[in-house]
């Protein structure tokens, strides 16, 4: 008996695939000439959430940068390119050692912080902004407190790192130790840096922190706000994880 040959529709030679690629082809990606050193889904991705940091006003003009790690590297936004002129091959390739593994231009001048992030947390991804409201909050308070128990999304109450100068490996250390036991952290008299375990979870996070920076800002415009206390946001925590949310 005759059986048909089965019609496969492959887009470009395969240069490489993983173990688990190899191990299920109703799944296999191919990794070719428009996508070098497999990396072409992420960086779409980068420049994609950098232009919502302009729509979302969590930056301006070339300010804010994001990455993602990929194994023992890191795909980075690369410095001074404006976020609307950004395109897939800008994105800058590092080792976690910050060495230079691919890109034409240079990377973002916060990279030394986005490595120290991915050293000391379970970050797969990271987003640095630099929002109006958290920016303003930075510059009077030494902590956002627990206005509204969605802070629990971030680990509870944020605190804010001393200022440092950007790119500075003070500025590293600062928000590596804000950002203990937490997944965001408010930087100084300078923006803010939120991790996730992807770039959407990272990002939501930066605006979620933003919004919660301007209920605090509306809360003090009418009074003292009531702080959550510790006991309530742990009842919360315990709630979010018996519901599965954000997962």
């Amino acid at each position: 008996m005759h059986y048909p040959t089965p019609r496969v529709r492959i887009r470009h030679w395969p240069v490489s695939l993983s173990w688990r690629e190899r191990s299920c082809p109703l799944t296999i990606r191919l990794v070719g000439r428009d996508d070098p050193g497999g990396h072409q889904e992420s960086r779409e991705q980068l420049v994609s959430y950098a232009s919502r940091l302009l729509d979302d006003e969590l930056a301006v003009g070339t300010a804010g940068n994001l990455s993602v790690r990929s194994q023992d590297q890191v795909l980075i936004t690369p410095s001074a390119v404006p976020c609307r002129r950004l395109e897939a091959a800008d994105i800058c390739v590092v080792g976690l050692d910050g060495a230079l593994i691919s890109g034409t231009a240079e990377p973002s001048s916060e990279t030394p912080m986005h490595l120290a992030v991915y050293a000391s947390t379970p970050a797969r991804a990271v987003v640095h902004t630099h929002s109006p409201e958290v920016v303003a909050l930075s510059a009077v308070c030494d902590e956002l407190p627990a206005v509204h128990y969605a802070i629990c999304g971030l680990g509870g109450p944020v605190r804010v790192a001393r200022y440092a100068r950007f790119g500075s490996s003070e500025l590293a250390r600062g928000a590596v130790a804000a950002l203990s036991g937490r997944t965001a952290a408010i930087l100084g008299n300078h923006g803010a840096i939120c991790y996730g375990a992807g770039l959407a979870e990272a990002y939501d996070r930066a605006l979620l922190l933003e919004w919660l920076a301007r209920v605090h800002r509306l809360a003090c415009s009418r009074g003292e706000p009531r702080i959550l206390t510790d006991a309530e946001l742990d009842e919360v925590a315990v709630e979010m994880r018996r519901r599965r949310y954000g997962r």
